[in-house]
C-alpha cells in the first residue's frame, strides 16, 4: 500500500508542474480566451457528454463557435455545428444498425476527408476501438490486419472495394465514406443526413489503433488510450512551443491515419483551427491551399517538403499568414530544412516521434538553424534518455539507444509482442545523443546500421552529406552483401531537374566531408525512390530496377 500511495504522489507531482505550462500553452493557442457564459457552459455540457476523448473536439468547438469552419475538403466546408450534428447522427445509426460500442472494433479506410473526420469522432461517441488502416497496403497486408484487428465493421471510400474484396472481406459489414458515382451500399452521409438522435456516453472509451509503416512486411497494431491528462498536458506543451492558433487554418498533409496526421488533425480541431483536407498530396494545389485560406500552420512529412520546393517559383505562392510547419514521419536532412526555410521563412519544427512512443521532442525553428539536424528537446512530462547496451545511461556526446518515457506510450503490438523497456522507458529502435546543449539528435536506426570492414557506418549520416551537394534532391543508403568487407555502401540517388552529376563527383564530395571509408562503393541513380503511402523510404525496394 505506501508503495501505491508514493506512486500516486509521483503522478500528482508530475501532473502539478504541468499545470502551468498547460495552461499557458492553452492560452497561447487561443483555447482559453474570455467568451460568453452560455458557450461556457455548452463547452462543460460538451465535455461532460463525451470526456476528454477525440469527440471533445467538435463539441467543444460547436459550444464556442458553431458557425467557424471545423473541415474544408474536397467537398466544401462543414462548420463546427454541423460536424457536431453530423458525427452524433453517425454514432446513433451505428449504434442502432450495427451495435458498434464498446468492445467492438471499427476499421476505417479512407483518404483525407470529412467522412474520415466523422468516422473517427462516432466510434469515439461510441467508445468502440478505432483501426486505422493504411490506404496503400495490398490485398494480402489489408486482410491480414483485417483479420487480425478483428474488425468488426469496415468504413471505407469506394475506391478500395475491390482490394477490400480481394483481402477477404466480402461478407462482413462495410460502410461506404467518399464515392464518386452513385452509393454502393449504406453510407456516412445518408447517416449523418437522417439525424438519428446521439447514443449517450458510453461506461467506457475504446482505443485507437494506429498501424506501423509496414516496409518490411505486414503493419503491426500499435494501440493506445493515453491517460487524458498526460494526453492534455503534451498537447499544451507543444502549444506553447509551436504556434498553432484558434481560428487559423492547418492543413494537415499527411494521410489521416498516420500518427502524424491524426494527431493533428485532432489537434487542430481541439484548438478550434479549421483544417484543411485534401484526398491526395499535390506540392502546387497546396500552396495555393494555404494563401487561399490564409492558413497559419502545415502538417508534412520530408518527402512533402521536397515536393514543395521543386515547384516552379512563378507557381510557388509563398503563404501569407504561416507560422509554423511541423514535419516528422521521417528524417529530415539538415540541407531540406535549411532550404526549406530559405525559401519559406523560419516557421519549420522538426518533430521526432513514432506510433509507439507518440512524439518524443520537437526542435524550433532557431534550434534548427543553430544545430542542423536536431530534432529538439523533449517536452514537459517527457523522459529521453540515451542507454548502452547494458541499460546504462550514457554521458553527454555518445551515442547509444533512445529510450522515451510519457504517459502517451502504445500498450504493445495487438499480435502480442512489444518494445523494449527500461525502468519504464520504452525503446524506439534508434541510435542517438544528445549535445553539450540538451539538444537531441538521431544518428539512424539500430538495424540499419551499416558494418564495412570492421568500420559501423549510420547510412543517415550518409544520405545527409550527399543531400547536400547541389544537385542531388533525394537519396536513400543501404548495406549490400560484400565478400571483402562484409558490407558495402549503395547510395540510390534522384538528381535535381534539370541538374548534372557523375558518380565521380558524388564519391568525391562524400570523401571530401566524411570518412573514406563511408564512401559508397556504388552509386545508382533513379527518377524516384520507392515509398509508402505516408513517404517513407522502402529500403527492401531500391534495390529493384
Amino acid at each position: 500500500m505506501p508503495g501505491v500511495i508514493v506512486d500516486r504522489l509521483r503522478v500528482a507531482a508530475g501532473y502539478a508542474g504541468l499545470a502551468l505550462p498547460a495552461l499557458h500553452g492553452l492560452i497561447r493557442a487561443g483555447l482559453i480566451a474570455p467568451m460568453r457564459p452560455d458557450r461556457l457552459v455548452g463547452m462543460l455540457a460538451g465535455l461532460g457528454r463525451s470526456g476528454l476523448t477525440a469527440a471533445a473536439s467538435s463539441a467543444l468547438g460547436a459550444a464556442r463557435h458553431p458557425n467557424r469552419p471545423a473541415v474544408i475538403d474536397d467537398a466544401g466546408v462543414l462548420t463546427f455545428a454541423e460536424l457536431e450534428a453530423d458525427s452524433a447522427a453517425v454514432a446513433g445509426a451505428l449504434r442502432s444498425g450495427y451495435a458498434v460500442g464498446p468492445g467492438r472494433t471499427v476499421g476505417v479506410l479512407c483518404r483525407n476527408h470529412r467522412w474520415f473526420v466523422l468516422a473517427a469522432l462516432a466510434a469515439s461517441r461510441l467508445g468502440a476501438n478505432l483501426v486505422l488502416l493504411n490506404t496503400g497496403s495490398a490485398a494480402p497486408q489489408l486482410g491480414a490486419v483485417l483479420d487480425r484487428e478483428r474488425v468488426d465493421l469496415l468504413v471505407a471510400d469506394e475506391e478500395f472495394g475491390e482490394r477490400i474484396d480481394a483481402a477477404g472481406y466480402r461478407r462482413r459489414p462495410r460502410v461506404w465514406a467518399w464515392y464518386d458515382g452513385a452509393p454502393p451500399g449504406d453510407t456516412l452521409q445518408a447517416m449523418a443526413d437522417a439525424g438519428a438522435a446521439a447514443p449517450a456516453r458510453p461506461a467506457r472509451q475504446g482505443k485507437v489503433v494506429i498501424m506501423t509503416s509496414g516496409t518490411t512486411g505486414t503493419p503491426k497494431g500499435a494501440p493506445r488510450q493515453p491517460d487524458p491528462l498526460a494526453l492534455l498536458g503534451s498537447t499544451a506543451s507543444m502549444l506553447t512551443r509551436v504556434p498553432v492558433r484558434s481560428g487559423e487554418p492547418m492543413l494537415v498533409a499527411p494521410p489521416a491515419f498516420h500518427a502524424l496526421g491524426f494527431g493533428y488533425l485532432m489537434v487542430g480541431l481541439f484548438v478550434g483551427a479549421p483544417v484543411l483536407l485534401q484526398r491526395r498530396f499535390d506540392p502546387v494545389e497546396t500552396l495555393d491551399a494555404l494563401h487561399r485560406h490564409d492558413a497559419g500552420s502545415l502538417i508534412a512529412v520530408p518527402v512533402m517538403l521536397c515536393r514543395l520546393l521543386e515547384v516552379p517559383p512563378e507557381l510557388r505562392h509563398r503563404p501569407r499568414r504561416l507560422r509554423a510547419v511541423v514535419c516528422s514521419g521521417s528524417a529530415l536532412s539538415p540541407s531540406l530544412a535549411a532550404a526549406f526555410m530559405d525559401a519559406f521563412g523560419d516557421v519549420l519544427h522538426n518533430l521526432y516521434g513514432s506510433s509507439e512512443i507518440a512524439w518524443a521532442s520537437l526542435a524550433t525553428p532557431s534550434e534548427l538553424r543553430a544545430a542542423p539536424g536536431t530534432v529538439g528537446r523533449p517536452p514537459r512530462g517527457t523522459t529521453v534518455r540515451i542507454l548502452d547496451g547494458e541499460g546504462r545511461e550514457l554521458p553527454t556526446g555518445e551515442v547509444g539507444r533512445i529510450f522515451v518515457g510519457s504517459g502517451l506510450a502504445f500498450e504493445g503490438y495487438t499480435g502480442g509482442d512489444t518494445k523494449e523497456t527500461v525502468d519504464g522507458l520504452l525503446a524506439t529502435g534508434d541510435l542517438g545523443h544528445f549535445d553539450q546543449h540538451g539538444l537531441l539528435f538521431v544518428d539512424g536506426r539500430g538495424d540499419d546500421m551499416i558494418v564495412s570492414g570492421g568500420e559501423n557506418v549510420f547510412p543517415q549520416e550518409v544520405e545527409e552529406c550527399l543531400a547536400a551537394h547541389p544537385a542531388v534532391a533525394e537519396v536513400a543508403v543501404v548495406g549490400v552483401p560484400d565478400d571483402q568487407f562484409g558490407q558495402r555502401l549503395a547510395a540510390y540517388v534522384v538528381l535535381r531537374p534539370r541538374a548534372a552529376a557523375t558518380v565521380e563527383d558524388l564519391e568525391d564530395h562524400v570523401r571530401a566531408n566524411l570518412a573514406r571509408f563511408k564512401v559508397p562503393r556504388e552509386v545508382h541513380f533513379r527518377d524516384t525512390l520507392p515509398r509508402n503511402a505516408t513517404g517513407k523510404v522502402l529500403r527492401n525496394q531500391l534495390g529493384e530496377p
